[in-house]
Order: structure tokens, then sequence, then C-alpha cells
């Protein structure tokens, strides 16, 4: 290969992957919700008992990882069309992206409290 044509991965790599593992992590949540949702139709009490796991503090950290990876999933997104259709995107790319993951650790943090609330009070008690 010659010297120079190699991508060392740097900020555009990792968001690229990062990208599509959210993308991919949101396509299986989907596919389990459609699955469970249809249960109910199956078994009503097979769709309570299934329900009833999801109330649990282990399901309320998985949710905590959904919003994780659908805001980071949207932003991202947005970033990508930035990049995309405005003629200066390319240039800015990299400070896009610190902004995108500033944006999101903040609202990372603000959903701290909505939805691990209920776990943290069920392990710890009120």
């Amino acid at each position: 290969m010659p010297a120079g044509t190699l991508y060392r991965g740097r900020e555009g790599m990792w968001s690229w992957v990062a990208h599509r593992v959210t993308g991919v992590l949101i396509f299986f949540f989907l596919f389990v919700h459609v699955l469970d949702t249809a249960l109910v139709r199956v078994s009503p009490e097979a769709y309570d008992d299934v329900v009833a796991t999801y109330k649990t503090p282990l399901v309320a950290c998985l949710e905590y990882g959904l919003v994780a990876a659908i805001l980071f999933h949207a932003l991202n997104g947005l970033r990508v069309i930035a990049v995309d259709f405005w003629s200066k995107g390319a240039r800015y790319q990299k400070q896009m992206l610190w902004t995108v993951l500033g944006v999101w650790i903040v609202l990372m943090a603000f959903a701290l409290a909505p939805v691990l609330g209920h776990a943290v009070r069920e392990v710890f008690g009120s």
C-alpha cells in the first residue's frame, strides 16, 4: 500500500463505527419490541409476564442504553446530513462531531433521573 493512503482511525472513523453499531442495536430493539407486542395476541398471560420483567432494574439500565443509542444515532445522523449537504460540512466535520458529543452528554445527563429513577428507588428504596 502506498504511503499516506491508510486511514488512521480518527474521529470520523469512530463516529462511522458508532453510527452503525447504534443503528444495529436500535434495529434489534425494534425487532424484540415487535415480537413482544405480538405476544399479546398469542398469550396475554405470557405478554404480562414479559412486561413484568421490563420493570426490573437491569432492564432500566438497558433502557438507558437504548436512550443513549437513539440520541447518539439521531444527533450523529444530523451531523452526517450537514457534512453531505453543506458545502463546508467536510471542513467542519470534526468540530460538529465534538458538538454532537457535547450535546449528547448533556441530554444523557438530563435523561438519567427519568429513565433510571425507578430502578434506583427499587434497589435502594424510596
